[in-house]
Formats: C-alpha cells, sequence, structure tokens
C-alpha cells in the first residue's frame, strides 16, 4: 500500500526549521556508538536532527543496522529522522528501495545524478527513483549543479558546476523531488582557499521554493561559524555534518582504547561525538525547537 509524504518525519522537521528560521543538523553516522551519540545529544538539547549515512555504511550493515537506527531514531523523545546521503550508485539506490518496500524505509533519501553531463540526464535517472520512494513515503532530495571532491566510498568530482537558479524549478518539476542540495562554491573535503560562497543563489532558491522545497548544505567541513549562520539565514533548512564529529570521535576512541576498558573507551567516544553535535545544535539555533 502506498504511503503518503503528508506524514514524512524529514519533511516536517524540514518544514518546522524553515518557518522558524534555524538549520538542523544531519549528522552522518558510521556505527552503533555515533548513532548513540546523535540521539543523546538530540535528547539533551531537546532538538530536532536527521541521523544521515553514507551508501557504504547501508551496504555493510543492510537492513539490520537500519532498522537499529530507525528504532534509536524514532524512539527517541524528539523528532529525528533518518537520512541516506549520496546515493548515486543503482546497487546502494535499489538496496534502500526494496528494503523501504519491505517496511524498512529511510525517511529520506538522496538521489545523487550530479554526475550526469546535463541537467535534463540527471532528471531522466532521478525520476523513477523519486517516484518509487515516493509510494513508501519516502522524501527525496537531489542536486541541482555538482560539487567538486568526494567523500566516504563516493566518487571523486573534479569539475564543479554551480546551481543555477533560473532552472531550478524546471529541474524539481522534473525530478518530483522536495529538497534540493545546490552548488553554491561549497565542496566535499577540504577547502585549499576561503570558501566563497554565491549566497545570492541561496537567496533566489529560498524565494522561488520558500515552503515547498527544503535547502540543504553539503560541503561544511572547516567552514566558519559565521558561514553556518548566513546560510542558515538566506534559507538553508538541512546541514550535512560529517568529519566535524567523525575525526574527533575516531580519535578518542584509538586513545582510550589504550588504556581503558572496552565499554569505557566506547562511552568516552560516544560522548565526545555527542559533544560536537551539542555545538552544531546549538550553532544552528535548533535547541530548544523540539
Amino acid at each position: 500500500m502506498a504511503k503518503s509524504l503528508a506524514s514524512n518525519r524529514t519533511i516536517q522537521i524540514l518544514a518546522a526549521a524553515e518557518k522558524g528560521g534555524y538549520g538542523i543538523l544531519s549528522q552522518t553516522c558510521y556505527d552503533a556508538h555515533c548513532v548513540i551519540g546523535l540521539v543523546r545529544s538530540a535528547e539533551r538539547m531537546k532538538s530536532p536532527a536527521i541521523l544521515q549515512m553514507f551508501p557504504v555504511t547501508l551496504a555493510y550493515g543492510k537492513g539490520p543496522f537500519l532498522q537499529f537506527c530507525l528504532n534509536a531514531a524514532h524512539q527517541a523523545s524528539v523528532p529525528i529522522a533518518v537520512h541516506l546521503d549520496h546515493a548515486t550508485d543503482p546497487e546502494h539506490l535499489e538496496l534502500a528501495l526494496s528494503l523501504a518496500e519491505q517496511g524498512i524505509a529511510f525517511d529520506s533519501i538522496m538521489v545523487d545524478a550530479s554526475h550526469a553531463d546535463t541537467d535534463e540526464e540527471n532528471i531522466v535517472i532521478a525520476r523513477p527513483y523519486v517516484e518509487r520512494a515516493a509510494k513508501c513515503g519516502v522524501a527525496v532530495e537531489v542536486e541541482l549543479g555538482r560539487l567538486e571532491g568526494g567523500e566516504a566510498g563516493l566518487r571523486v568530482i573534479s569539475d564543479a558546476k554551480l546551481t543555477d537558479p533560473t532552472k531550478a524549478t524546471a529541474f524539481i518539476n522534473g525530478t518530483g523531488a522536495i529538497i534540493l542540495a545546490p552548488s553554491i562554491g561549497n565542496l566535499h573535503g577540504s577547502y585549499i582557499n576561503p570558501p566563497n560562497f554565491r549566497q545570492e543563489i541561496l537567496k533566489a532558491l529560498h524565494s522561488t521554493f520558500s515552503g515547498r522545497v527544503h535547502l540543504c548544505l553539503h560541503g561544511t567541513d572547516e567552514l566558519p561559524d559565521e558561514l553556518f549562520v548566513e546560510c542558515i539565514r538566506n534559507g538553508i533548512s538541512k546541514i550535512n555534518i560529517n568529519s566535524w564529529g567523525r575525526d574527533p570521535y575516531a580519535k578518542a576512541l584509538a586513545e582510550s582504547l589504550q588504556t581503558k576498558p572496552f565499554p569505557d573507551a566506547v562511552e568516552d567516544a560516544t560522548e565526545v561525538f555527542a559533544k560536537v553535535c551539542d555545538r552544531f545544535i546549538r550553532l544552528f539555533d535548533s535547541m530548544g525547537k523540539a
């Protein structure tokens, strides 16, 4: 039986954030400890959040790990959605959607066809997945333009392409998606030069889609706090965070394991991860918004 997107958890979280003028931490989680750290932070900060994973993590843990994430998120005392980031390869998309059709469904997925040569090809690739996801009540994020760089398990892109706001309406109508990741000068990985974000692109997209399509910021490694705040002010509601939490977590776990029992080391590392989430929840002004 087809499900409606009207009660979709990701959409509800992002719609409230856009209306309230704050951002939502969408934190990449690699294992159960990260999941528990994110949920711990969101609950103690009384903040909505999004638990995000990469396709390589889904391929590793498959249905059982996804079900664990869904249980942890949906049983929390605050609204937390579960999102699949950068699903590019057909086998990852098939895994996510086949699990959804079995009742183990992400709240949202990113169908990333930004590697396509043209916007029209991007639409052709994404549209069937968007339609299939919608039947399961799963919201879809797409990318207009192309970000340079790469992340865990993802293809490396060397030719960035900025989003053209004048093409955004046709692109969203063509794909049927409800979350848009724009290319505004952001990139995946380290910024060699100070980031130069084209805020006018965000302003134009927000003006076009306010209340209908939610904007997501990718490529947030090493960004200064004031740039996050400016992007939220100009319409971003979903902010993807990866290495800010991953690297301190991995370092803390490795160091604690040298001197402490395994459970104690895990607790130390989980709390390090949670405190990074705390910081971004404060910065994005979602504390107390649950």
